[in-house]
């Protein structure tokens, strides 16, 4: 199938438009409906790969250490993520945990792990296998990273637990607040410049 990297569609109106290299903050937008085409980034690949890496780190001290600490009449117990999830599967409503492990764990993950693939074999200038299919499905999951309501949810039960129990934030819960932003940061940036650029990577191996 031919490809026109070069050019750009208006997913309005339709209008094709060529394609020319913005300045730092600008944005191209339809002459007919003034719909945004496309922005320029304020970070190339190299750096957004980077904040990917340090998003892992924190994706993975919220989760494995504590969310919260309970303390009662002398007793305390502490609890992380995945043992929270855990507990939800030992209950009569174990199927609530399902949702809770794809949308709060599984997803993220998967999102953090497609884009340090794509980006990484974008910052040494090859094609990545299965690009087309990664990048599609990133733009899928999109909607189904739910940390931000994970966070409101901790939020609420230890607000709610504090009436009756001494309780303490942990390092998780500090760790997951970073997340929300990280996640949200690094999954609402476009994945264009990844896939021109793995287009043209494309394009030159189909050339040779």
């Amino acid at each position: 199938m031919r490809t026109y990297p070069h050019l750009t569609i208006c997913e309005y109106c339709d209008r094709v438009y060529s394609r020319r290299i913005l300045k730092s903050g600008e944005i191209a937008r339809c002459y007919v409906c003034d719909a945004v085409l496309y922005r320029s980034e304020r970070l190339d690949l190299m750096q957004w790969l980077a904040l990917v890496i340090a998003t892992l780190f924190v994706f993975l001290m919220a989760n494995f250490f504590p969310v919260i600490r309970i303390s009662f009449q002398g007793l305390q117990n502490e609890i992380t993520l995945w043992q929270s999830v855990a507990v939800f599967m030992r209950t009569d409503v174990a199927l609530i945990a399902v949702p809770i492990l794809l949308v709060v764990i599984v997803i993220p993950a998967i999102q953090i792990s497609l884009l340090l693939w794509l980006l990484a074999f974008s910052v040494l200038n090859r094609q990545a296998p299965f690009w087309r299919m990664l990048i599609k499905l990133l733009i899928a999951l999109k909607p189904w990273s739910m940390i931000d309501v994970c966070m409101l949810g901790i939020l609420v039960a230890v607000v709610k637990l504090s009436g009756y129990l001494d309780v303490a934030a942990g390092m998780g819960l500090w760790a997951t607040a970073v997340l929300t932003w990280m996640m949200t940061l690094i999954t609402n940036k476009s994945f264009e410049p990844i896939w021109l650029l793995q287009q043209r990577l494309y394009q030159k191996t189909s050339e040779l």
